[in-house]
């Protein structure tokens, strides 16, 4: 699987800017079945300090949503055991962007919080 760089820098970006609240959106892919192209927010979502939640029902029936970004502003780029629950109903692809949120600073997990390769092109 593959993320365009603007994808990956515009995440990184809006993790910044909701800093020291928790950003959450949905990855999708465009054409191409194995590249990430864009998030996706949704409404009625809730940012928080250690937290950010959605309502399933407001999320689209979109084929091209693989799966989720969001960030931790603690500095851990870990999944918890709540990401792990949503990592599971969410897709198959999820990014975690960890403070500072820099282009160093992020990891890729499979839909079991198994770390994985998500190459930038």
């Amino acid at each position: 699987m593959k993320i365009k760089k603007e994808c990956l820098k515009t995440i990184i970006e809006a993790a910044k800017e909701m800093h020291p609240k928790e950003f959450l959106a949905f990855l999708s892919i465009g054409r191409k079945k194995d590249l990430i192209e864009e998030f996706v927010i949704i409404p009625q979502m809730i940012y928080g300090r250690s937290s950010a939640s959605f309502n399933l029902a407001m999320l689209p029936v979109d084929k091209s949503i693989v799966g989720t970004a969001h960030s931790h502003p603690s500095g851990s780029y870990f999944p918890s055991s709540e990401d792990l629950i949503t990592f599971r109903k969410s897709g198959r692809i999820h990014v975690i962007v960890a403070y500072p949120y820099n282009e160093k600073n992020w990891k890729a997990y499979d839909s079991m919080g198994r770390e994985i390769i998500l190459e930038v092109i």
